[in-house]
C-alpha cells in the first residue's frame, strides 16, 4: 500500500486529474525466470546462472505500472483456486488495485510464464494461459455495470477475444479510450479493431499483423504504419525496443519517431508492459499521445536496467522524476 500511496502526487504535479480511472481486462501470470549464460540448443541441458519468481502477465503488469503512476485501476481476470491465484490477488491489493471483479475457478491452474533470459537481457517466453482462458463475456459485462466508468480500457491477447470485445464495447459506452496491446500476436477479430482507439504492437507483432491484413511482408516501418493504421482505421504505435517508438495518428501526414535513451539492459522482460501501462495512464490523465509515449519510453527504458517483470518497474521518487520529465516537457 505504501508504494501506491507514494505515487498519488504524480498526477497532481502534472496539473491533470490526479487519479484517472483505468479498467484492465487482461491476463495474469506468475513469472518463473531463469537467467542463462546462453540459450540451450535442441535437446541440450544447460545450467542457469540465476532464478527468480515474480508476478507478471501483460494485463497484470500494465495494471501495476498504471497504479504506481497514480491511476485508480480495476483488474478483470480469472485465476485458479491454487496458491498462485491467491498470491496474484494479494499482489494486486498491495498496489491498491481493485480486485472486486477477479474470479477464482476450480479445475485449472493460474497462468504461468516460463522465461529464459540471455546475458544481453533478451528473453524467450512460454506461456501456460490456464485460468486466463476462462475470462468470460458475462464477467466483463458485470464489471462494466459495477465498476466506476473508466477513462481508459486496456486489454491484451492473453485472454479470449470475445471478452476483449465486450470490454471495448463497455469502454465505448463509457466514452473511454480503448487501448489494445496485441500480444502474443494473433489474428484479431475485426470488431475489436473497430473499437480500438490505440493499437500498440512491438516490431514482431506489427509485422505479423501487417502480413495478416495485406498478405505480404511490410517494408519500412515509417511507411507501413501509415498503410496499416489507415486500413484498420486505428491510431497505431509500434514499440521498437532500444530504438524507441513510432506513432501514427489518423489525420496525420507522417508518423512521429521517438528515441529511447541508451541504457545497459539487464532484462527486457516486462518492458513492453511498462510501456503500455504508462501510455494508458498518461492518456487517461488527459495527455497527448506524444506525451504518453515519452513517459512510456522513460519508464520502459528504466525498467530494463533491473531483472524481473513488475519487480523491475521504477517507483517512488524515481518514477516521479521520470513522469515529470516526460509530462512537463
Amino acid at each position: 500500500m505504501v508504494l501506491y500511496a507514494h505515487s498519488l502526487s504524480i498526477g497532481t504535479a502534472m496539473n491533470n486529474p490526479p487519479n484517472p480511472t483505468i479498467t484492465c481486462v487482461g491476463s495474469t501470470m506468475v513469472d518463473l525466470s531463469t537467467y542463462l549464460l546462453r540459450m540451450p540448443d535442441q535437446g541440450e541441458t544447460v545450467f542457469g546462472r540465476g532464478f527468480s519468481q515474480g508476478f507478471g502477465g501483460k494485463g497484470a503488469s500494465q495494471a501495476v505500472i498504471a497504479a504506481l503512476l497514480g491511476a485508480r485501476v480495476a483488474m478483470v481476470n480469472t485465476v485458479a483456486t491454487d496458491s498462485f491465484g491467491r498470491d496474484t490477488i494479494t499482489n494486486f491489493e498491495q498496489f491498491g488495485i481493485d480486485v472486486s471483479m477477479m474470479r477464482q475457478v476450480d479445475g485449472t491452474y493460474s497462468g504461468v510464464a516460463n522465461i529464459l533470459v540471455s546475458p544481453d537481457g533478451n528473453n524467450r517466453i512460454v506461456l501456460g494461459a490456464g485460468a486466463n482462458e476462462q475470462v468470460t463475456v458475462d464477467q466483463v459485462n458485470d464489471a462494466f455495470q459495477t465498476l466506476p466508468p473508466p477513462d481508459v480500457v486496456i486489454s491484451q491477447l492473453e485472454i479470449p477475444q470475445p471478452a476483449i470485445l465486450a470490454a471495448f464495447q463497455g469502454g465505448r459506452a463509457a466514452r473511454a479510450v480503448n487501448i489494445l496491446n496485441p500480444g502474443p500476436a494473433a489474428a484479431i477479430d475485426p470488431a475489436i479493431l473497430e473499437a480500438t482507439d490505440y493499437l500498440i504492437p512491438n516490431e514482431t507483432e506489427f509485422e505479423l499483423l501487417y502480413a495478416e491484413v495485406f498478405g505480404h511482408e511490410c517494408g519500412r516501418y515509417e511507411d507501413a504504419i501509415i498503410e496499416f493504421a489507415q486500413e484498420i482505421k486505428t491510431n497505431s504505435v509500434i514499440t521498437l525496443g532500444a530504438q524507441g517508438a513510432l506513432l501514427f495518428e489518423l489525420g496525420q501526414e507522417a508518423p512521429r519517431k521517438f528515441s529511447a535513451p541508451m541504457v545497459a539492459a539487464v532484462d527486457t522482460t516486462g518492458a513492453g508492459d511498462a510501456f503500455c501501462g504508462s501510455f494508458a495512464y498518461a492518456i487517461a490523465a488527459g495527455h497527448s499521445a506524444a506525451a504518453a509515449i515519452k513517459l512510456a519510453i522513460g519508464v520502459a527504458s528504466d525498467s530494463v536496467t533491473r531483472p524481473g517483470t513488475q519487480l523491475s518497474f521504477p517507483r517512488g521518487e524515481k518514477l516521479q522524476t521520470i513522469a515529470a520529465a516526460a509530462l512537463e516537457a
